[in-house]
């Protein structure tokens, strides 16, 4: 089930592999929240596309995965502290965005702050903060979301170079390219031969699974290689990760 208007290249790559494995591909439409005429659908079903509309398919749909989007199991305080050695950074605040900026952020954290939703739905985006001018309207409250008491985390700004994305499933990496967080742009798709494909195996082999297939990003900081984020698998681009292996790791889970 693909939500073609998402992603840069509409999930064609993606259709392409789950076709040449296959499985039928039926296109997604918002409409059907609005007349409930689910199409009727037998065997396992699989969405990929927005991440609200993955978020909703598995809470409220009756299809079978339905979707991997197990929202509360990739809030940042659900998993955060079991690895925080891992971590960009090992120092972090769980908040509030009015308790941030009433209190400010704690001194040790410096000048310049990372702000972000607790919330792998993400409410706004994360970014880079003066403490300074830490306000509601520096946080986007008011024009992405109204409540004060909107839970964040938040760290001590941190230098960050080259990015990776990786594809877990079973507690194994089964896919993974390079990717630019500006613009989203995919880079090269890396082996199990890359360092940070070797770091990404190394973290799962220390983290719960939030659940069965999930995407984990990897990136370079001054100190080293870091994990940067966890997200659902049914709402993350895959930039130009290996479609047929990703179909090929998904239909492995789905027929355990």
């Amino acid at each position: 089930m693909l939500e073609h208007d998402v992603f840069a290249d509409a999930d064609d790559a993606l259709a392409r592999a789950a076709t040449s494995a296959g499985d039928q591909i039926v296109r997604w439409t918002d409409d059907w929240w609005l007349d409930q005429r689910w199409p009727k659908l037998s065997g396992s079903v699989m969405f990929h596309g927005s991440l609200s509309n993955a978020d909703r398919v598995a809470r409220e749909l009756p299809w079978t995965p339905g979707a991997f989007c197990s929202t509360d199991r990739f809030a940042c305080s659900a998993w955060w502290p079991g690895v925080a050695h891992a971590l960009v950074s090992s120092r972090h605040l769980f908040t509030t965005v009015a308790e941030l900026v009433a209190d400010g952020a704690p001194s040790d954290f410096g000048s310049r702050v990372f702000v972000r939703p607790d919330s792998p739905l993400k409410p706004f985006s994360g970014r880079v903060v003066d403490v300074a001018r830490l306000s509601l309207a520096a946080l986007d409250h008011g024009y992405y979301y109204d409540n004060e008491a909107l839970p964040v985390v938040v760290t001590p700004e941190v230098e960050i170079g080259e990015e990776w994305r990786f594809v877990v499933a079973n507690s194994e990496v089964v896919a993974g390219c390079a990717y630019g967080a500006d613009g989203r742009t995919a880079g090269e798709a890396v082996t199990s031969e890359h360092e940070a494909w070797s770091h990404a195996g190394e973290i799962v082999q220390g983290l719960r699974s939030p659940d069965p297939v999930f995407v984990l990003d990897i990136c370079r900081t001054p100190g080293g290689l870091k994990l940067l984020e966890l997200n659902p698998f049914s709402g993350a681009d895959l930039y130009s990760c290996d479609r047929h292996a990703v179909v090929a790791a998904v239909h492995a889970v789905i027929a355990a």
